[in-house]
């Protein structure tokens, strides 16, 4: 596989605001530097078992990690007993992903797909769907982004549930950005902040101990139109977690996990047909 070396924005970075741009973006210098962003020791650490007890609480076996990155949330669902598919749109992140499982004893099914058109590569149902990492918001259109839903809501059983993170850019364009925990990127002497952002576009820059620096360009979705979004490709019940706290005040968390159901409830379905 001929792996690319270096980032590519053009002329005027913050004008590129299209979803397939985020294969340039994760080139194999970055891919590389990724698993010190997040520290996996730490990160485990910061995270506990909270996705783990949510699975186990819905009696979860099978799982689709569809943005599994470098292979961190596979490797952790593997190591609690679920079975586990692992897809990325990036050949780089999948390549180290199955480097990283293998070091730790496992040997990952790994399917490179384009969430939008995730079942032409995807056979076979889940009873979750996993996007974490902040990757949902490398689709830049509506359009985009319902289809990549309806793909993860026909991938799961009838009582699957997705669970789906995002930065809190309700708070960094509300408030500006002031990030003091480190429930997700715990890596040590690695900067990550804002270098721009617009209601269209967070330009985020990734500064490292070797000096070295990298950019991702992502569409900040609001926290409500997201939950919405879930809501009117299907999802009946979703509940919204806050740094892994179920209660919290809205400007305090770094990150929000969505955690959707697909299964309906009888009474719901009374209602909708009176």
């Amino acid at each position: 596989m001929e792996r690319k070396e270096k980032q590519c924005f053009g002329k005027d970075p913050i004008a590129v605001r299209e979803t397939d741009h985020y294969q340039m973006e994760y080139v194999r210098s970055f891919v590389d530097k990724w698993d010190e962003l997040i520290d996996w020791e730490r990160r485990a650490e910061s995270e506990g078992k909270f996705f783990i007890d949510i699975l186990e609480q819905r009696g979860v076996q099978k799982v689709l990690d569809v943005a599994t990155g470098t292979g961190f949330h596979s490797v952790q669902l593997i190591e609690a007993g679920f079975d586990v598919v692992s897809a990325d749109g990036s050949p780089e992140m999948l390549f180290k992903a199955f480097e990283n499982a293998k070091r730790c004893g496992h040997i990952l099914r790994t399917i490179n797909a384009d969430w939008r058109w995730l079942n032409q590569d995807v056979h076979e149902m889940f009873d979750a769907v996993i996007c974490l990492g902040n990757s949902f918001t490398h689709l830049f259109t509506e359009r985009a982004r319902r289809k990549a839903l309806a793909e993860f809501y026909a991938t799961l059983k009838h009582d699957g549930v997705l669970i789906l993170d995002q930065r809190n850019y309700d708070a960094i364009l509300d408030n500006g950005y002031d990030s003091n925990h480190k429930y997700y990127y715990c890596g040590e002497d690695i900067v990550v902040e804002p270098e721009h952002i617009d209601e269209g576009l967070a330009r985020f820059v990734y500064k490292f101990s070797d000096q070295s620096s990298y950019h991702l360009n992502m569409f900040p979705l609001r926290k409500d139109y997201t939950h919405n979004l879930m809501q009117q490709v299907g999802f009946q019940q979703i509940e919204t977690y806050g740094d892994f706290k179920e209660t919290y005040h809205e400007n305090d968390p770094d990150f929000f996990i969505h955690v959707a159901d697909k299964k309906y409830n009888r009474d719901n379905l009374q209602e909708d047909f009176g």
